[in-house]
């Protein structure tokens, strides 16, 4: 089987190897092992390895370099529109010489190719909605575009579109799914933590307003200024990093906030396994992967109420959900601190919850998708 993929993930070349976002690529081996040729349509830029940057694994990789593109403001949507014709070729080609067409959405790439493959009804598909599918949020117009699209059975046929939560009024295209990183081996008993020392919080993804580390900032110190032995650590780069090391600064918080920048996984996996809680008051997510990270190694999840979030926390029984209204966020995490008993209880119910999705179970659903 050729296996196309079209992603906006800015993809980086390493010698003979093709690289990228650690995440997006560690899934992408698992689908991996059911094909025999990979064909990449992406973009690609010139730049040094970072410490979240991995190599795909298959012997028989076709890159297809297409130009990255944006329609952010004016100067950038007429420089898009010059680009357009040289994108659509090459997903046109690409497409026409695949056996199965992947499309990785939301993004730019994902909306041209939602657009081409609709020229392929007969062809095997897939697509990994990798954001929010919740019909109700307030998402941007290609956004919407993309979904509208993958929901139509007569535009999109022959397709599985994989989306994270169970939604109502959804086409027979529609699949509820998942995504995982840890395996059925590396599941450990825990250990219990206590929760009378100094709790340790962690924030794992990009500093950046969607991410809302600002926010996570916020929360922990006002808990800090309530009395509570707390420590922050924050694992990501982004242009909120200047603002947050001010905030420190200015509130006096260096022995309470850590930016440690990006980390390999190992890092991670161990900051999630000594601290407390994970936190991510994100705006907008798809499958929030720190949530389900720090479940796994018994971090208690505390979150926004976005996407299939609600469900991930069983609507707070093992978990917190955030209002988004600082005072009320602060005052209802401070009163859970004092309830150790309902701590370890949430614990426990995060632990049990998250080790059912496994990489080997992910590999073996993605299996009958490929091999039906």
């Amino acid at each position: 089987m050729k296996f196309l993929i079209v992603t906006h993930v800015v993809h980086i070349q390493h010698e003979n190897e093709f690289l990228a976002y650690a995440p997006y690529v560690r899934e992408m081996n698992i689908w991996f092992k059911f094909v025999d040729e990979v064909l990449i349509v992406a973009p690609l830029q010139k730049g040094e390895r970072t410490a979240i940057d991995i190599p795909y694994k298959h012997n028989k990789i076709d890159f297809r370099q297409v130009p990255n593109f944006n329609f952010i403001d004016i100067r950038n949507s007429l420089i898009s529109i010059i680009k357009l014709p040289i994108v659509l070729w090459n997903l046109l080609l690409a497409m026409k010489n695949a056996d199965h067409i992947h499309l990785r959405c939301p993004g730019n790439m994902g909306l041209l190719g939602c657009f081409v493959q609709i020229l392929f009804p007969g062809k095997s598909k897939t697509a990994k909605y990798a954001g929010n599918w919740d019909p109700k949020s307030k998402q941007p117009f290609s956004y919407k575009m993309q979904k509208w699209i993958l929901n139509n059975t007569f535009l999109t046929r022959n397709m599985t579109v994989l989306v994270y939560g169970k939604w109502e009024n959804q086409s027979k295209n529609i699949k509820s799914f998942f995504t995982a990183t840890y395996s059925e081996s590396e599941k450990t008993t825990i250990k219990e933590k206590d929760f009378n020392s100094t709790l340790n919080f962690v924030f794992v993804g990009s500093l950046v307003s969607g991410k809302n580390s600002v926010y996570a900032l916020k929360i922990i110190h006002h808990l800090i200024n309530k009395g509570n032995k707390i420590i922050l650590s924050l694992y990501g780069e982004g242009p909120d990093r200047v603002y947050l090391e001010g905030y420190i600064t200015e509130n006096d918080l260096g022995r309470f906030v850590i930016l440690n920048g990006n980390q390999n996984q190992d890092t991670i996996k161990k900051a999630y396994q000594n601290s407390h809680f994970v936190i991510l008051p994100s705006k907008s997510e798809g499958w929030p992967k720190a949530i389900a990270e720090g479940m796994f190694w018994g971090s208690i999840p505390i979150a926004s109420k976005v996407s299939c979030v609600p469900f991930m926390l069983d609507y707070g029984q093992r978990g917190v959900l955030l209002e988004m209204d600082l005072v009320k966020d602060v005052n209802q995490i401070n009163e859970m601190l004092k309830e150790e008993q309902n701590l370890h209880k949430k614990r426990e119910l995060a632990i049990e919850w998250s080790q059912n999705y496994t990489t080997d179970l992910f590999e073996s659903e993605l299996k009958k998708l490929l091999l039906k």
